[in-house]
C-alpha cells in the first residue's frame, strides 16, 4: 500500500463493546500481542501476573485490565485506551466494560470511535447488553459495526451458530433509528483464529480476519458544517509586552477554521474576521477540527467563555436556543423524571437544566418507542430540556462535538445522563 493512501486513511478509533465476559480485553490484548506492539517488559509483566492470578496461560486480557480489581475479579470497570499500529494504520482502541452498572464508561470511550467492535459469546448468542451496546454505539454515531463472534472454538467452530448470531445482530442494527453497515467475523480472541491471520477452522468463512477489515475500512469524513471555536478561556495579560493581545482559545470542531476567515460571535451574532491564529505557542495559518489553538480577531468584540466562533459562510449554522431535544442515555440510579433539575454542561457553557418532556424510551428487544414518565438506570430515550441560558448548539447528526451534552447530579457533581441533541429551539 502506498504511504498516499496510508495517510488517506489516517487513525482508526475503535471502541469494544458486549457483555460481560464475550472477550473484549482478550481480544485488544491478542491485537497488541500479534502486532507486536507489547514491549518485552509489558509481557514479562502480563506473564508473572497470569500466574498470580491462577491462569493456566499468559492471559493477554491483563494487558488492558490494569486497575487490580479488574485483574482479581477479571472483568473491565474503567475504560482503557490502547495504541498500536501496523505498516498500514495507526489505531486507538477503547476497551469499554460489559457489566450494565458501568454502561456510563462504555459511552464514554464510544463517544469518540469510528467503529465499534460488539462482542457475542458463541456459547450464549445475542444478550439485552449486546443490543444495549449496539444501540448506544449507533446513537453515538459510530460509522460501522464489527460482529466478533468470540469463541467459536467452544462450539466446535459451528458455522450455523455463527450464522444465527450475526444474522440476529444484522437484522437488530438494521431495524434501529440510526442503522449502520454491519460485518460478522467468527473467531476466538484467546486462541487467534480470524483475529490477525485467518483461520484454518473457519473454511466456510470467506471474509477477512479482523485486522485486515480495519487496515482497509474507510473512515470517511462526516460532511463539514464549518469550522467552530466554543470558547474555553479568553487570554488577556494586561501588561509587558503582550499588553494589547487578546485571544480566544479552545478546540477547533466541525470543520477547519484560517486566518482571514469570516466567523460570527454566538449568541451576539457579530461578525468579523480571524486576523492571526496561534497553536501551541507558534503562529500558523490554518488549524483542523481537533487542533487547539488561540484565535485573534480583526476588531474589537465582546467575546466570553462559553460563546462560540463560527464560520460566517459555513453551509449549517449553529442554533442559538435555550429548548433542547435529545436522544439520552440515563446513568445514574435516580430516575429522571418531568420536573425534575440537573445541571448541564455543553461545550465550554454551563447553567441548569428542567426536564420539561421525556416522549419516550427504546424497548432494546422490540425497539419500539414506548410512551413513559420516567426513565430508570441504563434506559435509552428522548426528552425535551429548557435550560437557564442560550447555547450555541448543532444537531449531534451533523456535528458530535456541537451536539453533544450532559446532564450532572446538583449534589455528588456526577455525570447522569449523556445527551446527543437531535433539535434546538430558541
Amino acid at each position: 500500500m502506498s504511504n498516499t493512501a496510508t495517510a488517506q486513511r489516517g487513525t482508526l478509533r475503535i471502541a469494544t463493546a458486549g457483555s460481560v465476559d464475550d472477550g473484549k480485553s482478550t481480544l485488544i490484548g491478542r491485537l497488541l500481542h500479534d502486532t507486536k506492539t507489547v514491549f518485552e517488559d509489558q509481557l514479562a509483566a502480563v506473564v508473572k501476573a497470569s500466574r498470580r492470578y491462577g491462569d493456566g496461560e499468559t492471559n493477554l486480557a491483563l494487558l488492558t485490565d490494569g486497575l487490580r480489581a479488574e485483574r482479581e475479579q477479571g472483568i473491565t470497570i474503567d475504560v482503557a485506551h490502547r495504541y498500536f499500529a501496523t505498516p498500514n494504520r495507526s489505531f486507538i482502541v477503547a476497551d469499554t466494560p460489559g457489566h450494565a452498572q458501568y454502561t456510563r464508561n462504555m459511552v464514554t470511550g464510544a463517544s469518540n470511535a469510528d467503529v465499534a467492535i460488539v462482542l457475542v459469546d458463541a456459547r450464549h448468542g445475542v444478550l439485552e447488553q449486546t443490543r444495549r451496546h449496539a444501540f448506544i454505539a449507533t446513537l453515538l454515531g459510530v460509522k460501522s459495526i464489527v460482529v466478533a463472534v468470540n469463541k467459536m472454538d467452544l462450539v466446535g467452530w459451528d458455522q450455523a451458530e455463527f450464522d444465527c448470531i450475526a444474522k440476529e445482530v444484522t437484522e437488530y442494527v438494521r431495524a434501529l433509528p440510526t442503522p449502520v453497515p454491519v460485518t460478522a467475523i467468527p473467531m476466538s480472541a484467546l486462541l487467534g483464529d480470524n483475529v490477525v491471520a485467518a483461520s484454518v477452522h473457519t473454511p466456510w468463512y470467506d471474509g477477512p480476519p479482523l485486522l485486515d477489515w480495519l487496515e482497509q475500512f474507510d473512515a470517511y469524513p462526516r460532511g463539514e458544517v464549518g469550522g467552530r471555536l466554543h470558547v474555553q478561556r479568553v487570554i488577556r495579560p494586561q501588561g509587558g509586552e503582550f499588553a494589547d493581545f487578546r485571544g480566544y482559545a479552545g478546540v477547533v470542531n466541525g470543520g477547519g477554521l484560517a486566518v482571514g476567515d469570516a466567523v460570527t460571535v454566538l449568541p451576539a451574532g457579530t461578525t468579523t474576521t480571524i486576523r492571526a491564529m496561534h497553536r501551541a505557542g507558534k503562529p500558523v495559518e490554518s488549524a483542523a477540527a481537533g487542533h487547539a489553538v488561540v484565535i485573534e480577531l480583526a476588531t474589537k468584540v465582546d467575546v466570553s467563555r462559553g460563546d462560540v466562533l463560527a464560520m460566517a459562510t459555513s453551509g449549517t449554522s449553529p442554533i442559538v436556543g435555550e429548548i433542547v431535544d435529545a436522544d439520552i442515555c440515563w446513568m445514574v440510579e435516580q430516575p429522571l423524571v418531568v420536573g425534575s433539575r440537573w445541571w448541564f454542561k455543553h461545550g465550554s457553557r454551563t447553567g441548569r437544566a428542567t426536564v420539561t418532556g421525556i416522549d419516550y424510551h427504546h424497548d432494546l428487544v422490540s425497539l419500539a418507542q414506548e410512551p413513559t414518565h420516567e426513565l430508570a438506570l441504563n434506559a435509552l430515550g428522548h426528552v425535551r430540556l429548557h435550560l437557564s441560558e442560550p447555547i450555541v448548539a448543532d444537531r449531534y447528526a451533523d456535528n458530535p462535538a456541537g451536539g453533544r451534552m450532559i446532564l450532572i447530579d446538583e449534589a455528588t457533581n456526577s455525570t447522569a445522563g449523556a445527551a446527543m441533541i437531535t433539535a434546538v429551539i430558541g
